[in-house]
């Protein structure tokens, strides 16, 4: 993250970019160390540690959305079609993809481990991979990426395994797009916090 901005200011800049295009603000040395840290940093349940992150660039990332596309023409009708092709067409646009999945044998070792909270620790291991998406998310966008989460697994499951030599046992839970920022995010509207989404009890002044 950029040392002139705070966390609490990352998070609220963080927004829904989709029109992206190849330009990268940081290497991708350092697209590489974003993904690092925040597999070695961002919390898991019992520190199960079973998040994989799977990072696409460059012609890499044009090929994911190019299977995308093959997968999804057999299953969108033909007058529809080039309006998918216009949609995938704009993430495949994007500098990269991170592909965002969670491996099952340590949240099955978990379930063994303490058989009290078996039936949690499937939720507790979404829960994970969502705090990688997002820090991933916040973190790229500091160093001035616009990004969008996209969810085309599992069709995309078998395809990426097969290119990306990625074990099939492992589930593909989001795609986190990412690249320059070639437009401006929708207007965001905020539902009242305090007393609505937000209560505090025991607070000083």
């Amino acid at each position: 993250m950029s040392t002139q901005k705070s966390f609490i200011d990352a998070v609220k800049e963080r927004r829904t970019y989709y029109q992206l295009n190849k330009e990268s603000p940081i290497s991708d040395k350092q697209i590489t160390e974003i993904a690092e840290k925040a597999i070695l940093h961002v919390p898991s349940s019992f520190n199960s540690q079973s998040t994989r992150l799977v990072v696409l660039l460059n012609k890499d990332h044009d090929q994911f959305w190019d299977y995308v596309l093959e997968v999804l023409k057999p299953m969108v009708p033909e007058d529809q079609f080039s309006g998918t092709q216009q949609k995938i067409g704009g993430f495949k646009a994007a500098y990269g993809t991170v592909l965002c999945y969670e491996d099952p044998e340590p949240v099955e070792n978990l379930r063994k481990a303490f058989p009290l909270y078996a039936h949690h620790f499937g939720d507790w291991s979404e829960h994970t991979n969502a705090m990688h998406q997002y820090a991933l998310w916040v973190a790229l966008e500091a160093e001035g990426f616009g990004a969008n989460l996209q969810h085309y697994n599992p069709i995309i499951d078998q395809k990426a395994a097969e290119h990306w030599k990625i074990p099939l046992e492992w589930k593909l839970r989001g795609q986190l797009v990412f690249g320059g920022r070639a437009g401006q995010p929708g207007e965001k509207e905020f539902q009242d916090v305090q007393g609505k989404r937000l209560f505090v009890h025991g607070a000083k002044e």
